[in-house]
């Protein structure tokens, strides 16, 4: 999921790197008021949790690479303004600090793993939590993963840089990781009912996030 430098045309990346900023200005100013409760001392633990869950990556045909993003499962806890913060923090510090993405396409990875994801997957769960929780969870995970891999498969596709057309990125990257993206929704669902099991207040908590998003 990770794009490499030298994958992107820079007008491309220029272009994603403007809209990853927008939304990312938007969502830290609605962000606020999803620090309340439960959610505000679970900050920085879901962070380094879905750090050390995205540094374990896979390499899939194409060039790119397949991980657990954990973007869907964020905002299900924090919210989604505050769980795109989170993941955008999280996929800089790994460019910045690991290497793990580039440096020049950084602007196009935050929009597909802490934008594409996380928004797309909160949606997908206020869709089906009501009737499901457990499958609400499983679903933003799966299909949350698999827009953000369809984004990445545009990207690259339109880009003269990279060696494929845009049919063959985004088969690799759509079907790829609309298989994949079971195990994203299932690890998403299982660690979810886990967590309010052995804590209900954050059920609330997202129950909350969702009246206030």
């Amino acid at each position: 999921m990770h794009i490499p430098d030298g994958f992107l045309d820079l007008s491309v990346a220029a272009l994603f790197a403007a809209l990853s900023v927008a939304v990312l200005a938007v969502a830290a100013r609605r962000a606020d008021g999803e620090l309340a409760g439960a959610r505000a001392p679970l900050l920085g633990v879901v962070a380094a949790g879905v750090f050390a869950a995205q540094m374990l990556n896979w390499p899939i045909p194409g060039g790119t690479s397949a991980h657990f993003v954990g973007g869907a499962f964020t905002a299900i806890l924090l919210g989604p303004h505050l769980g795109a913060l989170c993941v955008a923090t999280v996929v800089v510090v790994q460019a910045l600090v690991f290497g793990d993405g580039g440096v020049l396409v950084l602007g196009a990875n935050v929009f597909n793993m802490a934008v594409v994801q996380v928004y797309v997957g909160y949606a997908v769960y206020r869709v089906v939590a009501p009737y499901n929780e457990f499958a609400g969870a499983f679903a933003a995970g799966w299909l949350g993963i698999t827009a953000a891999a369809v984004a990445a498969g545009v990207q690259l596709g339109v880009s003269s840089a990279f060696a494929y057309e845009l049919g063959t990125t985004l088969a690799i990257m759509g079907v790829g990781h609309l298989v994949l993206g079971v195990v994203e929704g299932a690890v998403t669902a299982v660690v979810y009912r886990y967590l309010t099991d052995a804590r209900p207040d954050l059920r609330h908590a997202a129950t909350s996030a969702e009246v206030s998003a």
